[in-house]
């Protein structure tokens, strides 16, 4: 692990014990807020994006911040994402955290010209810290890993929530993915989604919504395993391109090119 690893480990740590675990199945009502239909922002996400800024600012003043609580306040924030800059996702799986429920966790990501160059992911309950720069692997706890598909039978294991898809949406997964693979429901939480696609959990996920806090960290660590995660049609995923709806995380590029394979000829 090296230093600036070390930083983030100890900064996204520390907001843990300090602002999210103490709220943790312990939030009064108003401290919940529904932002829009079915996305939740509590007081703990928005003091942790605070500490997590000021933390990130005291080891690298120079990027832009971005933060997803920053963002609902000002969208022009987002302009940003084209420059050099930090994304703060402060819980990600807010939706766990405000039902008292597991998993949830810290995303950050670092990126420049609209590319992620490094990414740290922590599960604010295991202390499980994911963390990768461009070109240079991806870890889990500082020790080396290597993606692996799961193994765990005929079929390979996909987990597509289908509460998010319209009615059309959902004919088609069971018509053209259930029959191949054994269908699972998401975490609700890409702290989480994105470490089970290389840990041999998952194989595959699909993803509708594409937001940088969200997905720029886990896309370049599974990458960085040697999964592949990337847009339906095989480009990178951008930072700067979040209302770009889309995405398709595998545990192996097989299995991302077959799981593609099949959106495609249900299309033709």
């Amino acid at each position: 692990m090296n230093a600036l690893d070390r930083q983030i480990e100890t900064l996204t740590k520390r907001v843990t014990q300090e602002v999210i675990l103490p709220r943790f199945q312990n939030l009064a009502k108003g401290e919940i807020v529904e932002k829009a239909s079915d996305d939740l922002v509590t007081i703990a996400d928005r003091e942790a994006e605070v500490m997590l800024a000021e933390g990130l600012a005291a080891i690298d003043e120079g990027p832009a911040i971005v933060g997803e609580e920053a963002v609902h306040a000002d969208p022009s924030i987002m302009d940003a994402l084209s420059g050099d800059c930090w994304i703060i996702d402060p819980i990600d799986g807010t939706h766990n955290f405000a039902h008292g429920q597991p998993p949830f966790g810290i995303i950050i990501a670092r990126s420049s010209g609209g590319l992620c160059q490094s990414g740290w992911i922590l599960d604010c309950l295991s202390g499980r810290f994911c963390s990768a720069h461009l070109g240079q692997g991806a870890q889990v706890n500082g020790e080396t890993i290597n993606s692996q598909p799961t193994g765990a039978g005929a079929k390979p294991i996909a987990a597509i929530s289908m509460m998010f898809l319209t009615e059309e949406q959902q004919e088609m997964v069971n018509r053209t993915i259930a029959p191949h693979y054994d269908l699972v429901d998401i975490p609700r939480c890409a702290a989480e989604q994105y470490p089970r696609l290389a840990l041999g959990q998952n194989d595959v996920s699909s993803f509708k919504r594409t937001l940088p806090w969200d997905h720029a960290a886990g896309i370049l660590w599974l990458n960085e395993a040697g999964g592949k995660a990337a847009r339906v049609d095989g480009t990178e995923y951008r930072v700067d391109e979040p209302d770009k709806p889309g995405l398709i995380g595998a545990s192996s590029p097989e299995i991302f090119d077959a799981f593609v394979a099949r959106l495609q000829a249900n299309r033709s």
